[in-house]
């Protein structure tokens, strides 16, 4: 994938995820995930709108 915000969505649920399991500060990681997410759905093409749509699914279960 090319686009850059797609990768950085995918980046911040990661984090997001490691800082869950590490007991860190998983509101704030979620808060920049979901921001991530949102500026890559509107940014991204349909492939890569359905993958983003898994990622917000894995964010989901963290909260």
């Amino acid at each position: 994938m090319s686009n850059p915000l797609f990768r950085e969505a995918r980046q911040a649920v990661n984090t997001a995820k490691e800082t869950a399991a590490s007991g860190g500060d998983i509101e704030t990681s979620v808060n920049k995930a979901k921001n991530a997410l949102s500026s890559a759905y509107a940014n991204s093409n349909v492939e890569e709108q359905r993958q983003l749509r898994t990622l917000q699914d894995e964010l989901n279960t963290l909260q």
